[in-house]
C-alpha cells in the first residue's frame, strides 16, 4: 500500500508539473515539447530528483502517446489528399529528404555510430514536426495563405516517407539479415498499399465500424481499434506508429472530425508523458559532450529546411515572402524525431549518446521553429527595405 501511495504522489506531481510547464510554454509562445523533455531530464536517471516506481505506467503510457500522435496525424488527411499531395510534392519532397537527412547521417558517421546510427540520425534531422507546424500556422493566422498547401504537401510526403522508413529502421535495429530487412519493407509496402486502397474505396465502411452517436462508445471503439491495429502492425514488423497512422487515414469524413475532437485531450496527455519518458531515459550528463554537434545540426538544418520550403513554394509560383514563410514554417522538429531516437535507443543497437544528441537537437529546434516562423516576415521586410533604399537614392 505504501508503494502505491508513493507512486500516486509521484504521478500526481508529474501530471501537475506538466500542466505548469504547458501553461508556461504557451504563455511565452513556444511548443511545450522542449519543456516536457527538460522535465524528464530533471526527474530521470542522473537528474536532480530521480523518480522510482512509476516506470511501468510511464513506459506503456509513452507507447500509447506515440500511437495517438500518429493516429491523429492520419486523421488530418484522407487517402485522396495523400495521393494528391504526393503527386504535387514528390520533387520537393526528395529535395527535402536529401538536404535534411544528410546532416544527421554525416554527424552519426563522424561520431562513429555506424550505418544504423546514421540511418536513425538521418531520420531525426529529416522530418519536421507536423504538430508544431500546424499549431504555429494556426496561431499566426496563416492557414489560408497561398504557401500553406505547399507546406502541408511537404508534411504529407514526409509522413509517407516515414511509413516506409520506420519498418526499415525497425528491421535493422532488430539485427535482421538483409533478406529480413527486405521482407519487412515488402510487408510494409503491401500493408500501406492495401490500407490506401481500402481507404479510397471502402473508407466509409471503416468509419461506420468505429462511429457511434454516444461519445463514450465512440471513444472506446476508436481507441480500441487504434491499439489493436498498432499491436498487429508491430507483430508484422510494420511499426505500431505506422499502423496507427494508416488507421487514421482510413477513417474519413465527419467520423474523422469527431474522432479528432474527442481524442485530442487524450493525445495531449499521453504525448506529454511520452516526451517526459524520453527525457527520463536520457542521462543529462551525456548532453554536454554532444551539445556542440546539436547546435551545429540546428544551424545547418534550419537553413536546409528554409531552402526546402523556398524551393517548393517557388515551384508553385509563390512570391518571395511566401517562399520565406514556407521555409520558416518547416523548421521545427519534435515528436517524430523523438520517436525515431526512442526506437533506436530502446533496441540497444546504437550508441546511447544518440538519445542525448536527439534530445538536445529537438530542444533547440522545437524552440527555433516557432521563433523562425514568427520573425521571418519582419526580417524579410527589413531586407527588402535595405535593398530598396540605395535604389531610391
Amino acid at each position: 500500500m505504501h508503494n502505491t501511495a508513493i507512486s500516486l504522489i509521484e504521478l500526481g506531481a508529474v501530471f501537475f508539473g506538466l500542466g505548469v510547464l504547458g501553461k508556461l510554454a504557451w504563455r511565452i509562445g513556444i511548443s511545450p515539447i522542449p519543456l516536457y523533455l527538460v522535465g524528464g531530464l530533471v526527474f530521470g536517471s542522473g537528474g536532480l530528483i530521480p523518480l522510482d516506481g512509476i516506470e511501468g505506467f510511464t513506459a506503456l503510457s509513452g507507447e500509447i502517446g506515440v500511437v495517438l500522435l500518429l493516429l491523429l496525424l492520419g486523421l488530418e488527411y484522407s487517402a485522396a489528399e495523400l495521393v494528391t499531395g504526393l503527386r504535387r510534392s514528390w520533387v520537393a519532397g526528395l529535395v527535402d529528404l536529401v538536404l535534411n537527412a544528410a546532416p544527421g547521417v554525416l554527424v552519426a558517421f563522424l561520431l562513429g555510430w555506424g550505418p544504423v546510427g546514421a540511418l536513425a540520425m538521418g531520420g531525426v534531422t529529416y522530418i519536421s514536426s507536423s504538430g508544431i507546424v500546424a499549431k504555429v500556422l494556426g496561431d499566426l493566422g496563416r492557414l489560408g495563405n497561398r504557401e500553406t498547401p505547399v507546406v502541408l504537401s511537404i508534411l504529407v510526403f514526409e509522413d509517407l516517407a516515414m511509413a516506409l522508413y520506420l519498418p526499415i529502421l525497425t528491421a535493422l535495429l532488430a539485427g535482421t539479415t538483409l533478406l529480413g530487412g527486405f521482407t519487412a519493407v515488402g510487408i510494409s509496402l503491401v500493408v500501406i498499399t492495401v490500407v490506401l486502397v481500402v481507404a479510397l474505396r471502402f473508407g466509409k465502411y471503416v468509419s461506420m465500424a468505429v462511429d457511434s452517436p454516444e461519445p463514450e462508445v465512440f471513444l472506446l471503439r476508436v481507441l480500441g481499434a487504434a491499439l489493436l491495429v498498432a499491436g498487429i502492425a508491430s507483430q508484422l514488423q510494420v511499426s505500431a506508429a505506422v499502423g496507427a497512422f494508416l488507421l487514421g487515414i482510413a477513417i474519413s469524413g465527419s467520423t474523422a472530425e469527431n474522432a479528432t475532437k474527442l481524442l485530442e485531450p487524450l493525445r495531449d496527455l499521453f504525448a506529454a508523458i511520452f516526451f517526459v519518458v524520453f527525457g527520463l531515459n536520457t542521462d543529462p550528463r551525456t548532453i554536454p559532450p554532444v551539445l556542440g554537434y546539436a547546435v551545429a545540426l540546428a544551424v545547418v538544418t534550419t537553413l536546409t529546411k528554409v531552402a526546402t520550403g523556398w524551393f517548393a513554394a517557388s515551384r508553385q509560383g509563390i512570391a518571395r515572402m511566401g517562399r520565406a514563410r514556407a521555409g520558416a514554417a518547416l523548421v521545427a522538429r519534435g515528436e517524430f524525431s523523438i520517436v525515431i531516437a526512442g526506437l533506436a535507443v530502446a533496441a540497444g543497437a546504437v550508441d546511447e549518446q544518440l538519445a542525448a544528441l536527439a534530445t538536445a537537437y529537438v530542444l533547440l529546434m522545437a524552440i527555433l521553429g516557432p521563433v523562425a516562423a514568427r520573425v521571418v516576415e519582419p526580417v524579410v521586410r527589413g531586407l527588402q527595405r535595405k535593398r530598396a533604399e540605395p535604389a531610391a537614392a
